[in-house]
């Protein structure tokens, strides 16, 4: 099964912290909105320039949210880090999107989180891509990045927040954080849900002893469902690291929610191992089937074999050649021999079927 994505050349031999994008080609320009809120204020509005993207003042009491869809226009992303004075190695982890998870807590009064959300290509043979997101967590504010590859993920976040809807506008920017992560979270539900129903599928034609069943759809399940564990393995560690480290950026209020998404992500990760153990399940099972079904074919060709050895015996004898034989001059010679095959014949199966081996 292959993944139909174009990857540019790796930022090898450059020096450490050079942007150089990594991912699929893109096409459209990347799009930037800011929010701005609080518990009376809601303000949403695209980005026309680098200058609205600078953060609020200190006297200014909102939540600023900079979203930015589309990471592959590396001076963008570059411009965008110096108004927050972030890390070079920070940037370069955003538009790197074969980096893996991570989490990463600076002296400068900021942390940076990176993760995959997943998104299932095709249904039938199933394929799972992933989708790299990256957080950047401030005091007053949180910029989120990600790839331009579907519509905003972010949206029912976005709308609970015009709505004012929930919690999110009476809290902070780690509150946020969360909610944007939650989002990320429930896919992989999604996601799941697909696999299950494609484990379910594999499952009854195993049990049918489909022979349209081949390894090959074994293993491309199998490898999804690695490839899905091996993007979400590295979250269980980074949420349990911000649930138990004193960090000023996530407040205790917080803390509760947090603590619920790593049981979330833990619930996803015992699911994902007992799909892991069902499948291997079902690999030996099928193979199972086909060498089962190679003995069938098997002993039926030893059968017809045993059965046919007196017999091609008796003509071989009566085949030969020479002048002087017995019962070669008997007028009903040629049907006595008939008859002593069919009387073989029909022992012999009679002597298979009394021992069970038909």
């Amino acid at each position: 099964m292959k993944r139909s994505r174009r990857y540019k050349k790796r930022n090898l031999l450059t020096s450490p912290g050079t942007l150089t994008y990594i991912g699929p080609d893109i096409e459209l320009k990347t799009k930037i909105r800011r929010i701005q809120f609080n518990d009376h204020l809601f303000r949403n509005e695209p980005v026309k320039s680098l200058s609205e993207c600078r953060p609020a003042e200190n006297g200014e009491p909102v939540i600023t949210w900079l979203d930015v869809d589309g990471i592959h226009e590396t001076g963008l992303i570059e411009k965008l880090g110096k108004l927050y004075d972030l890390h070079p190695l920070l940037l370069e982890d955003i538009v790197n999107t074969e980096h893996k998870p991570k989490l990463e807590i600076y002296d400068d009064g900021y942390l940076f989180l990176t993760l995959k959300m997943l998104h299932v290509e095709t249904e039938s043979p199933i394929c799972i891509t992933s989708e790299h997101v990256s957080f950047v967590l401030g005091e007053k504010y949180l910029l989120s990045f990600q790839e331009e590859l579907t519509d905003d993920i972010f949206t029912p976040v976005l709308n609970r927040l015009e709505a004012s809807v929930g919690k999110t506008r009476r809290n902070g920017p780690d509150y946020l954080l969360f909610a944007l992560m939650d989002v990320v979270v429930d896919n992989y539900f999604i996601v799941l849900e697909k696999l299950g129903d494609s484990l379910d599928y594999t499952e009854d034609q195993v049990i049918r002893g489909s022979e349209d069943l081949s390894l090959k759809e074994l293993y491309a399940l199998k490898r999804e469902l690695t490839m899905a564990r091996r993007q979400i393995w590295p979250l269980r560690d980074m949420i349990n690291q911000l649930i138990r480290e004193d960090n000023a950026l996530i407040e205790k209020e917080a803390i509760p929610y947090y603590r619920d998404l790593y049981d979330h992500i833990m619930q996803v990760l015992d699911t994902i191992d007992s799909y892991r153990e069902l499948l291997a399940s079902l690999a030996d099972v099928h193979l199972s089937t086909i060498s089962n079904r190679m003995n069938s074919v098997m002993k039926t060709l030893t059968v017809f074999s045993a059965i046919f050895m007196p017999l091609t015996f008796i003509v071989g004898v009566y085949g030969m050649n020479f002048d002087y034989m017995p019962e070669l001059k008997m007028r009903y010679g040629y049907f006595y021999v008939w008859g002593l095959m069919a009387v073989v014949t029909v022992g012999m199966i009679f002597y298979f079927k009394s021992k069970k081996w038909t």
